[in-house]
């Protein structure tokens, strides 16, 4: 229906015009390059690995620059950012910054250069607190941490890995050295690591005062510093204090490159689009004087890439039908409201070969099942509103956010509709306010019923909408079946299901079963139960005989054909599945009365009003976002599991031209072929 035909193109040039032609084909985005089809030796392939590496370099080079901007001089951007999509720039503004990149790649690594020099004073500064970290314990010293004493006597500084009080340091030291007598020994700092001290000596008795101490855990300090360690620190904190200016400075500097921001932003998209250029270039086949392009463009695009070649260069340019063997990439082409589902189709998988978009069929049945599962006339209100409004308000926002959002502003009318046919409207809000805070109820009645009044009637229609929605699959399968020509399988696997199943329902219909479900008494002719009858029996004997038809011996292809009879189990699960449209819509009205009444619980006057409103708000919100939320994957999988199972297997391979695929901003120009 919507799966845009696909044509090989084949494009000989001069090898002269291979850079404008390969950027001219880049912007237009139409071509996705295939050159597997030509495997001729003797044609060459450039290496560009190391131009590729190059400009990428550059691109994240410009990318590390905006992220340095964003942390120092951050953008003030709206709560709505992300929907804002990316800049349009014309295409001379790109062409100048593109004879700019070597001043602008200058003013890149000036702003990394400044990045760097401020992890490095960062880097500085810890380790100066190391510092002043390791000093602490010595501040109450009065001598330099190298001091090593007179010409007569010796100064051991260092620390004791324990805990040890002066009394027991003297001990130590006269059990190692018991001739020694001249001995001073001061206890400096001791927390519960370590001891430091200071012991003097004479010069002649230090080496044997040291060799006692080691006994005990001595060392002598990892700092070696000239200075009083009190007047260190004082250093230390004055270096410390010039780093952090010295940062102040650095981070000032950077803020006066934000004004940069935009060309830096052209500037990396510019090396990322010639990047992937090379990249194209190194799977081009080329010879001394020509290259050769081939790939898939649109059929409905070809004519047109034609012609705008043939006008500007010397070349040659081949087009042709597939063939059926090539694996050809799918793009979707639909409307504002098909497109909407062309989202959730890939989701599923592209439609493969032989196959159709179903974006068309299940734009209908999505926004009906999401509607009738969500079924509040004032939440329709507001998703529709909300996203019309974002629509409007962000034109430039990505395709696909685009369609995403405008599935639901359809999601909300749909919503609306169902609403306004049930009677939801805040669930029960017009009921309860009016009862509570005016003394008298009003309420707006349902146009069809109230689910919450009659639920089984609803569930009756969400079986009755499942089977609508399971037969049209059925009849999809048998529409691709009359255009590929296969009236055999039409015949065996899609009208002999349709009889049975027809059959069967019409059988169901006036049961007792039924009846005491649905309250409905059906009677049908007695011509129309034995017409029912034989469509089952029909139905399920074809089935019984030529599932199998494939296999030619004759008690398989019936074994085979009782399993696929079996099947029909498959078909009751699938319309049982259907009941969830009731659970859902059940539970978004039932929630909302909850929310309500618990709302009213103060009755009227000043302090219920303000509860009422606080409860209303925060419950309704929280009961519209994971309503929403459920409709959502419950619709999808409908269409998932129970539709396309019907007749939709995908595995489509995307289209993926070679196209300007940018980070920051789209370049503006006439793309119309």
């Amino acid at each position: 229906m919507s799966v845009l035909q696909m044509q090989r193109i084949s494009i000989c040039a001069m090898k002269k015009d291979r850079k404008a032609i390969l950027e001219d084909l880049q912007s237009l985005g139409v071509l996705e390059i295939d050159t597997s089809a030509v495997q001729d030796e003797e044609l060459m392939r450039m290496d560009t690995l190391e131009s590729r590496q190059a400009f990428e370099k550059n691109a994240n080079a410009a990318d590390q620059a905006l992220e340095v901007l964003d942390e120092y001089s951050p953008e003030k951007k709206s709560m709505f950012a992300s929907l804002e999509g990316k800049e349009l720039i014309e295409r001379a503004n790109y062409l100048n910054v593109a004879e700019r990149r070597d001043e602008i790649l200058r003013k890149t690594n000036q702003i990394m250069a400044l990045k760097k020099a401020i992890a490095e004073s960062k880097a500085g500064i810890v380790k100066l607190e190391t510092q002043k970290e390791s000093l602490t314990p010595w501040l109450a010293l009065d001598v330099p941490l190298n001091y090593r004493g007179t010409k007569r006597t010796a100064v051991l500084i260092g620390s004791i890995g324990s805990v040890l009080p002066l009394e027991e340091l003297y001990q130590k030291i006269a059990e190692h050295v018991p001739d020694l007598d001249a001995v001073d020994l001061q206890i400096i700092s001791v927390d519960k690591d370590q001891t430091c001290v200071a012991v003097i000596c004479l010069k002649e008795n230090a080496a044997a005062l040291e060799e006692a101490l080691r006994t005990l855990g001595f060392a002598r300090p990892s700092q070696n510093v000239s200075e009083v360690p009190a007047r260190q620190l004082e250093k230390l904190d004055a270096e410390i204090a010039e780093l952090r200016q010295k940062i102040a400075r650095t981070e000032d500097e950077i803020r006066t490159f934000a004004d940069r921001r935009e060309e830096l932003r052209v500037f990396s998209d510019y090396f990322r689009i010639r990047a992937q250029k090379y990249e194209v270039l190194s799977r081009i086949p080329q010879s001394g004087r020509t290259f050769f392009i081939t790939g898939y463009v649109p059929k409905k695009k070809a004519k047109g890439l034609e012609d705008k070649l043939e006008q500007k260069y010397s070349l040659s340019v081949e087009l042709e039908e597939v063939s059926e063997e090539e694996d050809v990439p799918v793009l979707l082409e639909n409307g504002k409201l098909a497109g909407t589902m062309e989202g959730i189709v890939a989701s599923f998988g592209l439609p493969g070969k032989g196959e159709f978009d179903p974006s068309k069929v299940m734009f209908f049945f999505y926004i009906f099942l999401f509607g009738l599962m969500l079924s509040d006339a004032a939440y329709g209100f507001i998703i529709f509103l909300a996203c019309a409004i974002v629509l409007k308000k962000f034109p430039r926002m990505a395709e696909n956010m685009q369609k995403s959002i405008r599935m639901f502003m359809y999601c909300g009318l749909s919503t609306m509709v169902w609403g306004i046919l049930l009677g939801g409207y805040f669930g029960d809000a017009i009921n309860v306010i009016s009862r509570t805070f005016f003394g008298h109820e009003v309420g707006l009645d349902p146009v069809w019923f109230a689910p919450l009044d009659d639920p089984m009637k609803l569930l009756i229609y969400s079986m009755l909408f499942g089977v609508i929605h399971l037969y049209t699959g059925l009849i999809l399968k048998g529409y691709m079946c009359v255009r590929d020509k296969r009236y055999v399988d039409l015949i065996c696997d899609v009208v002999f299901w349709l009889m049975m199943l027809t059959g069967l329902i019409m059988m169901l219909l006036p049961s007792e079963l039924f009846r005491s479900i649905s309250q409905m008494n059906i009677v049908f002719p007695a011509a129309v139960n034995t017409l029912a009858k034989v469509l089952a029996i029909g139905g399920a004997v074809g089935i019984l005989l030529m599932s199998g038809r494939a296999n030619k011996n004759p008690l398989l292809r019936i074994a085979l054909g009782a399993y696929d009879l079996y099947n029909v189990t498959g078909w009751l699960s699938d319309v049982l599945s259907y009941s969830r449209l009731l659970a859902l819509g059940l539970a978004t009205g039932v929630i909302a009365s909850v929310i309500n009444q618990m709302g009213s619980m103060l009755g009227g006057g000043i302090v219920g009003v303000i509860l009422f409103i606080v409860v209303f708000i925060i419950g309704h919100v929280f009961n519209l976002a994971i309503n929403v939320l459920g409709a959502y994957v419950h619709t999808c999988r409908l269409q998932y599991v129970e539709f396309f199972g019907k007749f939709y297997e995908g595995g489509g391979r995307e289209f993926n031209p070679f196209k300007e695929n940018t980070k920051y901003v789209d370049i503006k120009e006439d793309t119309r072929l």
